[in-house]
């Protein structure tokens, strides 16, 4: 059974090798993956590291949080399940338009002034 771990406050030039370097001290690892930026392809500081056995997870836990690592301290903890996004643009409403009134259904708009 494999352990997935959270790495956190990386450097942004850190890269797969990096992780798999550092953590194949510990034990056996199966995967890394560094989290970057759709956009830029940047590398966003954070990543996740999949350890063969719990106990070197564990071990990871123990001998690698808060470890100096290219001049930061690194978070390294469980990877926790992710949790389910809202939908798209901001979430909640998708972030276009409200309530216009008119023929949509919503509420009529009054012609005559209210006083």
């Amino acid at each position: 059974m494999s352990s997935k771990l959270y790495v956190g406050n990386l450097p942004y030039e850190t890269n797969e090798d990096d992780l798999q370097a550092l953590f194949g001290e510990i034990g056996a690892v199966e995967t890394v993956t560094v989290m970057r930026d759709r956009e830029t392809g940047r590398a966003r500081g954070f990543g996740f590291v999949e350890m063969a056995s719990d106990e070197d997870a564990q071990r990871a836990i123990a001998q690698l949080n808060e470890k100096p690592f290219g001049g930061r301290s690194l978070t390294v903890n469980e990877a926790r399940p992710q949790q389910p996004r809202s939908g798209g643009f901001g979430g909640g409403g998708g972030g276009r338009g409200g309530d216009r009134g008119g023929e949509r259904g919503g509420p009529r708009r009054r012609t005559e002034p209210r006083w």
